[in-house]
């Protein structure tokens, strides 16, 4: 081990330039686990990659169609992995062996920012630090299962729960969603109790005899029992519904268990996305500009910069509005463009020239890395402003012209379709709403429509996957084009009906 972090098989320049990159982006403020750098050839890193960074991971045949197509791209020249780093303690970094030197510190500088960021920010704070080591122990169980049961079968049981890996609560892990009983409350059940007719203490036994008390008793717990809902709330996490109620053998409710809680694991990457890659992005650019490049390599970091930088239609860079974000942060936070008094100022000009010289930027950029997710980071701090200069607009299909056309470039839209975008990573809220729908033990779920209908192709293929889990027919209640249907799937064929 090297001062600050493992060198698998480094050179000793790389391993010195590591060292080195990680005391400056240290003595800037970072901070972070040690990080170990490891060095593999293209196939090697597409293969690791293909397992979410994880190479003990459980065999599947989806990571074989990842590698395939990282390969093909790779080989095609289409794309190209520069560095591939995991949240863990140790931090985890992949190193491509033919990247030249000056890509191989600019990598090193970008996951010195990566690597503070998982460790700091508070969407990570709830994670598997040890999830490398749990990785392998998923891996080791689901082959142990895989030669007892039949590698198909097993096969097969994942393909049902990846393709609802989605079906999770991820504000769980920081909101109590479920009411915790008071210790005052007594642990038994209240006993409904019946009405009974007057009469004196003699008469009573004859007016009210105890048969028939006991009788109507258990008549009103039924009646309560069917009124009372089930789950009590509806259930967004529906893999936990699964986990606690689907009739599974043991071995499927230990997989089961696992898809979510890697689930789990990756979700604080697709909530913060763009702050992540922004804020790696900032300090990459920081170190390599005004510690790490030489004279010659500086026109090679140009170029590679600003192709990671560069934006094409329709697609949404996360590096590029993450770090001109935070750039624009610690600007206006250094010149005191914010508060009450700057939002009251319309006079354009002196806008311009607004410069109170607070120097609040470093501060204020550290404080939104260790608070912020991607929803509330551009909810918080994309301006007007900053849209106009990044000349930002929404786009749609004109059936017209037979291609996509700027829709408008009106704030408040591209804010919403952004916002959009982000909220829980622009999948649909399902939630478990009756685990015994009609009394009859069937799944009912509700889809909760934001404006957008589902794609019903895909809904459909859901559904069948989790009426495999739960063993009895599924509805999914939703609204398609402003009409609410019913979806259903009872284990031979589809159904639908308006509502």
């Amino acid at each position: 081990m090297a001062a600050y972090g493992l060198r698998g098989g480094l050179t000793p320049e790389l391993a010195e330039w590591a060292e080195r990159i990680e005391a400056w982006a240290r003595e800037y403020g970072l901070d972070f686990w040690s990080i170990c750098f490891e060095l593999l050839d293209y196939d090697q890193i597409n293969e690791v990659a293909a397992y979410g960074g994880f190479p003990t991971r459980y065999p599947h045949w989806k990571w074989g169609m990842d590698f395939e197509q990282l390969n093909k791209g790779y080989v095609y020249g289409l794309q190209k992995i520069y560095e591939l780093v995991i949240n863990n303690d140790p931090c985890y970094a992949y190193l491509m062996k033919s990247n030249s030197i000056m890509d191989q510190k600019l990598v090193m500088a970008h996951v010195c920012g990566h690597a503070d960021f998982f460790k700091n920010n508070l969407w990570f704070s709830k994670t598997n630090r040890k999830m490398m080591d749990q990785m392998a122990n998923h891996g080791t169980r689901i082959r142990r299962y895989a030669e007892r049961i039949g590698h198909e079968e097993v096969e097969s049981f994942i393909d049902c729960c990846l393709s609802i890996d989605n079906l999770i609560d991820i504000h769980s892990p920081f909101v109590r969603r479920r009411r915790v009983p008071d210790e005052d409350e007594d642990d038994l059940p209240k006993r409904p109790v019946p009405k009974k007719l007057r009469s004196k203490d003699y008469m009573d036994r004859f007016v009210n005899p105890p048969e028939f008390l006991e009788e109507q008793t258990r008549r009103l717990q039924e009646a309560i029992e069917k009124r009372k809902n089930f789950p009590e709330h509806p259930e967004r996490d529906v893999m936990l519904f699964l986990l606690e109620h689907a009739p599974l053998d043991r071995w499927q409710r230990d997989i089961l268990g696992m898809i979510r809680e890697e689930a789990y694991y990756f979700a604080p990457q697709a909530q913060t996305k763009i702050m992540n890659e922004g804020w790696a992005s900032y300090w990459h650019s920081k170190l390599m500009t005004e510690k790490i490049l030489t004279d010659a390599e500086v026109i090679d970091y140009a170029d590679h910069h600003a192709g990671t930088m560069g934006t094409r239609p329709g697609v949404l860079n996360p590096y590029k509005i993450g770090i001109e974000l935070f750039r624009d942060i610690e600007e206006r936070w250094d010149k005191g463009k914010f508060g009450k008094e700057w939002e009251e100022c319309d006079d354009a000009e002196a806008r311009r020239a607004w410069d109170k010289k607070l120097g609040l930027g470093r501060e204020k950029i550290f404080e939104v890395r260790r608070i912020y997710n991607d929803v509330m980071f551009i909810d918080e701090f994309l301006t007007e402003d900053f849209a106009r200069e990044q000349k930002m607009f929404t786009f749609e299909y004109s059936k017209q012209s037979d291609e996509y056309v700027i829709a408008s470039r009106e704030f408040r839209e591209i804010k919403s379709k952004l916002l959009d975008q982000l909220t829980n990573w622009g999948n649909p809220f399902i939630a478990v709403q009756n685990g015994n729908h009609e009394n009859r033990g069937e799944l009912y779920l509700v889809h909760e429509h934001m404006g957008t209908d589902l794609d019903l192709d895909h809904a459909r293929d859901v559904l069948k996957n989790l009426q495999r889990i739960w063993s009895r027919p599924v509805h999914l209640e939703t609204v398609v084009e402003k009409r609410r249907k019913l979806l259903s799937y009872n284990g031979r064929k589809h159904g639908e009906k308006n509502l």
